[in-house]
């Protein structure tokens, strides 16, 4: 006797077709206005407020099924977890139920079976292939944050009585400075605290500590907007020098053979939160301090292969989908030029508001990644932060201990997100200003 299909047998049938609840609803017939500044307001009705879209979203629907950001998307600017690209998105997606012909989710698989292994193979490949990372360094896929390597790396390269030097450019380089106090003696350098983190000092006038063991920095401050745009060397000839990199990893060329060591948490511009990056010369593995928990010790790691527990399996598929997206798009220099635009428009905006928005971050060493700005009249932030949001960019609020707005632009983020910010400013400006 037939049987009636049930949901599941129909879904077995083609397992990477999502169901009904994914498919994009169809957007709402809008009428746009053209303005003179190159940007189209679109109001639902005639008698509401102007709701901004940016030019480069309307499409010939004619030609096209879909639209560069789905409708049903915001524009989100938080500084981690992060937006991710979309195209990647939708392939994880396509590969959720069933990845390939495994018959299972990579959230199923033993991190130790073949297919994981071919996944966390190729991670590491196009990763290598990125940042031009040769043999003589190991790249480990771990846990825990860049927050758990403030303790690892000190650690991993020290011994107790080891001097090191901290250039702290923001809160981050400090928590790492104040954790490593704990495994060796470390000292600080420089710090911009004084000046509330707007700087980076002049590598001429560092007065290193001629036998430190490293010289760390944090490349890029999310929370403050400071980034290095070069890096200093160490003085010690013997000395190497290590890069928190979280924010910035993967936004532009890096050339790896000046560090010792290159740390990033994933989830800012190149995966879901839960993996930590961590690239560290060859030669420094394996002097770990005897009070070293094992799941800190880089030497065990690198053995394994970065398997030596269950490792954050779909996170590490994530990041491979981001890096193999970025090689499809021509690498870290073309993403570069994108990110140097994207910041542009926006520092630009900032800059010719006639004081209207402030960005206190000394101009030389604008982060590409992290926007920070105020409003002249601070009672109008709050106000700021909530209509763009009904105008879909969202998190958009600073971080609690500076206040103000921070816009995160990372590689992801579309240069129609940062034209719709800027007509969104430009328009808030005008009525406000």
């Amino acid at each position: 006797m037939a049987m009636a299909a049930s949901p599941h047998s129909l879904l077995l049938k083609n397992p990477n077709r999502p169901s009904n609840s994914f498919f994009l609803k169809t957007p709402n017939t809008t009428l746009s206005l053209p303005s003179t500044n190159g940007f189209f307001f679109t109001p639902s009705r005639l008698n509401k407020p102007l709701s901004i879209t940016c030019a480069t979203q309307v499409q010939d629907r004619s030609t096209t099924t879909m639209p560069t950001q789905s409708q049903d998307r915001v524009f989100n600017f938080a500084a981690g977890p992060a937006i991710l690209p979309e195209s990647v998105l939708k392939k994880a997606e396509s590969e959720l139920y069933i990845w390939r012909d495994s018959g299972m989710s990579v959230m199923e698989m033993s991190h130790r079976g073949k297919d994981f292994l071919s996944i966390i193979q190729k991670a590491e490949s196009d990763l290598r292939t990125l940042l031009n990372i040769s043999s003589d360094y190991a790249v480990l896929f771990l846990q825990g944050g860049a927050t758990t390597q403030f303790a690892g790396i000190p650690l991993n390269l020290c011994k107790p009585e080891d001097p090191v030097d901290f250039v702290v450019t923001g809160s981050w380089g400090d928590k790492a400075f104040k954790e490593a106090q704990k495994y060796c003696k470390p000292s600080v350098i420089w710090s911009g605290k004084s000046e509330k983190y707007t700087k980076i000092p002049s590598f001429d006038a560092l007065e290193q500590n001629p036998g430190a063991k490293y010289l760390h920095i944090c490349a890029n401050e999310t929370i403050h907007g400071v980034e290095f745009k070069n890096y200093p060397t160490p003085n010690n000839k013997d000395g190497i020098l290590i890069a928190d990199m979280s924010s910035n990893f993967c936004s532009k060329p890096v050339d790896v053979s000046k560090f010792g060591v290159i740390y990033a948490g994933a989830q800012k511009n190149v995966g879901p939160s839960g993996v930590t990056i961590v690239i560290i010369r060859k030669d420094l593995i394996g002097n770990a301090q005897g009070i070293t928990p094992v799941m800190l010790d880089f030497k065990i790691h690198a053995e394994n292969n970065s398997l030596y527990n269950t490792p954050p399996c779909y996170g590490i598929y994530m990041c491979g989908l981001v890096f193999e997206d970025l090689l499809e798009q021509g690498g870290l220099q073309e993403f570069e030029k994108k990110n140097m635009k994207k910041a542009e428009i926006l520092y630009n905006t900032i800059d010719e508001s006639n004081g209207f928005y402030r960005c206190p971050v000394d101009k030389s060493v604008r982060s590409l990644m992290n926007v920070p700005f105020t409003l002249e009249k601070p009672d109008l932030e709050s106000e700021f932060i909530k209509k763009a949001a009904e105008e879909k960019m969202v998190q958009l609020k600073g971080h609690r201990s500076v206040g103000g707005m921070r816009a995160s632009i990372y590689n992801a983020m579309p240069l129609a997100g940062v034209e719709k910010l800027v007509a969104f400013m430009k328009d808030f400006l005008a009525r406000h200003g």
